[in-house]
């Protein structure tokens, strides 16, 4: 039986192949020929956007107050101890909530690139490092990082408490009064107003996304509308270049965290070790999910945290990030270190195995080896993962 339901899944294929080339005139491209275990790979990138349901470990998740006072704070310079930086500086909604630099800059240059701020409630685990379990914890990190925001607790109730329209919002969201609450209670109550925000910022959905459910539904006349060059290189993404290993579901990510080969030397005589430093971060925090700020009374999301194990495989290691709205983040990594997806694409058709950190049985990658022409196709693709907007539910 399974047999038969490939060999229908080619043949309808196939016949797309054929309906579309005669029915679509000088206008139409010939799609690419997938086989049944590509047209599977296709279809779990999707649908889009998936359901993303409220943090229960953050009790004002989906609140529209908490929202609308996380996106007051996300502008606020108040957070900082300099008062001359926000989230926005460096997660700027123009640059699809990146800042366009390799490496961000606070009060001095940090270590690693501004992750771009997009359907952040799929994660598991935050930052390039994985240091946070939970978005409102992820969110106080550079507001107490000296390098990023420099505060204190302190510092940040005294401030925001002092502004009337704050502290009302404050009031309607927590059902407390600001200038009472200890300033480690404002800290966390305040990130988790900022995550509520953060929760909205989706990507739209992209060419990519159009073709997918195209291909679900056998809609031909849909399907001609996908550039030629990106059907190639979609194949290539999910056959040849083994893409899915590491980016895979409609969010295209694991969520997980791999050394692709990029260099973790900082500067001379100075690393950055990736995840290794970001376990032993996430178990130091009072911020966690198995700490007391957890508003899941059952901490069942906790459990992936208490087990979390700390390896030596880990050194070196960073987020696989998602690959959606993926042409307007650059520049890429970790460090920033490549300017262009064409940049990317080379790093990964050459990758120096030698430097990669794991293990030769534990390593996911090796030389794609790809043409000019594979190359150029699989950039195409990686293209129609983006959309010229970032939604906000």
């Amino acid at each position: 039986m399974k047999r038969l339901t490939a060999i229908a899944a080619c043949l309808a294929v196939a016949g797309a192949a054929v309906a579309i080339a005669g029915s679509q005139g000088r206008n139409a491209v010939e799609p690419a020929a997938f086989s049944a275990d590509e047209r599977e790979a296709i279809l779990s990138h999707g649908p889009w956007p998936p359901p993303m349901p409220p943090d229960p470990s953050n009790r004002v998740s989906g609140n529209s107050d908490a929202i609308a006072l996380g996106r007051w704070l996300f502008s606020d310079k108040r957070l900082s101890a300099d008062g001359a930086r926000s989230c926005a500086t460096c997660h700027d909604p123009a640059k699809a909530f990146t800042d366009g630099r390799d490496r961000s800059i606070g009060l001095v240059r940090v270590d690693r690139n501004a992750i771009a701020l997009a359907n952040l409630r799929l994660n598991r685990w935050y930052g390039w490092a994985g240091a946070a379990d939970s978005l409102w914890a992820q969110s106080i990190r550079p507001i107490l990082d000296p390098k990023e925001f420099a505060a204190t607790p302190e510092l940040v109730r005294a401030r925001l408490a002092a502004d009337a329209a704050i502290r009302a919002a404050y009031a309607r969201v927590f059902a407390a009064e600001m200038s009472r609450d200890p300033p480690e209670r404002v800290l966390v109550n305040l990130a988790k107003a900022l995550a509520a925000y953060q929760e909205t910022i989706v990507t739209a959905r992209t060419p990519f996304d159009d073709f997918r459910d195209a291909l679900a539904r056998g809609d031909t006349a849909t399907l001609a509308h996908y550039p030629l060059a990106a059907q190639k290189g979609l194949k290539i993404f999910v056959g040849k270049g083994r893409c899915t290993a590491c980016h895979l579901g409609p969010n295209f990510t694991s969520g997980e965290f791999e050394d692709v080969g990029v260099p973790y030397f900082v500067e001379a005589h100075r690393v950055d070790a990736g995840r290794f430093a970001g376990i032993a971060e996430l178990r130091r925090s009072s911020f966690s999910l198995a700490g007391p700020h957890n508003d899941d009374a059952v901490r069942a999301d906790a459990a992936p945290t208490r087990h979390v194990e700390q390896l030596h495989r880990n050194w070196g290691e960073f987020r696989v990030p998602s690959l959606r709205n993926v042409a307007a983040t650059a520049p890429y990594m970790h460090n920033g270190s490549l300017a262009t997806l064409e940049d990317v694409v080379r790093h990964y058709s050459q990758v120096d195995e030698e430097r990669l950190h794991g293990t030769e049985g534990q390593r996911l990658l090796r030389p794609l080896h790809l043409t000019r022409e594979e190359a150029s196709d699989l950039v195409a693709f990686l293209k129609t993962l983006s959309s010229a907007v970032v939604s906000q539910r």
